[in-house]
């Protein structure tokens, strides 16, 4: 596409060191929003203010399954304060972008707005950028991310491709920001926060302490210790990045009775006591949505010893099979 393309590890003292560099305050944390408003928080340095509960528009979406049920959700999320869709291009094969398209159409002026590239290569991304810019109906898409982010040789094609479309797409402002998102490779992102010049990332953040190792899908005597907490979020915070949770709930597999589970609450109030901008959670029926902003709304930081007693009992319970389940991941 021509270049004038127009406007369209360590478990123990991990929660130590996060909130130690960047927990929740007062200045951060919209304290009392009005009703109807969801407490916000600034996206790293770029300005924007979202909602700490964004809506994940991906496999959770899907779950609608009827394009009229799917808008009739995402109004219902707007109309109660959340202000951030999470899309993706490869979500639905397309019927995410153009789903929340239709939500746009009439209220794009209330949301930060990211989708994800999935492809590769320079051609590939800026064709699929600007298929996205018109399911989306709009001309200007606040952040894009490179999606799901693998091994060091899923980096190197990045690099190779990619990369230099989305960054000359936020030169040519078809996107206001520049994003990378990882569910498998804490490793891998920390070297990509670390090397390039992104304005957010999005990664698996959760109590169970979410990561990824070589082994992640063999016996091992232990579980293995690295995590996007431990591995890949400093990083971001030392460079002022937007810090996007995802996989708070592990999709719900963290979220039930007995040994292991936890209830929705306490699982959205430790990735918020993160230093976050906000949790993207996929909500697949109303009530979800409906419950989840309860907690947002109520939201209170987790005490540091809380966070550490809560978050060692689910890690332990469940890292080695949340490593195992999400190792080779991509949420289409």
């Amino acid at each position: 596409m021509p270049s004038n393309f127009t406007r369209r590890h360590f478990l123990g003292g991990a929660v130590a060191a996060a909130t130690a560099c960047q927990a929740p305050t007062e200045e951060n944390v919209q304290s009392d929003p009005e009703p109807g408003v969801l407490p916000s928080r600034p996206l790293g340095s770029t300005g924007s203010h979202p909602s700490i509960l964004a809506m994940g528009c991906g496999s959770r979406l899907a779950m609608y399954e009827e394009e009229d049920r799917a808008i009739e959700a995402l109004n219902l999320a707007l109309d109660l304060g959340v202000t951030y869709l999470d899309t993706a291009q490869s979500y639905g094969g397309g019927n995410s972008e153009k789903w929340v398209g239709k939500v746009m159409a009439h209220r794009r002026d209330e949301v930060i707005l990211a989708t994800k590239i999935r492809v590769r290569g320079y051609e590939e991304a800026m064709r699929a950028t600007e298929t996205s810019l018109k399911r989306l109906q709009t001309d200007q898409i606040d952040l894009i991310h490179i999606h799901s982010l693998q091994d060091k040789d899923d980096l190197a094609a990045i690099e190779a491709g990619s990369l230099r479309a989305l960054m000359e797409l936020r030169d040519q402002g078809v996107c206001r920001f520049a994003g990378i998102t990882s569910h498998t490779h804490p490793d891998v992102l920390a070297t990509a926060l670390d090397r390039h010049d992104f304005d957010c990332t999005q990664m698996a953040l959760n109590a169970a302490r979410q990561g990824r190792s070589a082994n992640a899908r063999d016996p091992v005597d232990s579980p293995p210790v690295d995590s996007f907490e431990a591995v890949a979020m400093p990083v971001a915070v030392r460079k002022k990045m937007g810090i996007l949770a995802m996989k708070v709930t592990g999709q719900e597999s963290l979220v039930g009775d007995g040994p292991g589970k936890s209830g929705i609450g306490p699982l959205m109030r430790y990735a918020l006591s993160l230093p976050v901008t906000a949790a993207v959670v996929g909500m697949p029926k109303l009530d979800f949505i409906r419950e989840n902003v309860e907690v947002a709304r109520n939201f209170e930081p987790m005490p540091a010893s809380e966070m550490e007693s809560y978050s060692q009992r689910m890690s332990d319970l469940n890292k080695r099979a949340m490593d195992a389940r999400f190792c080779c991941h991509v949420d289409a």
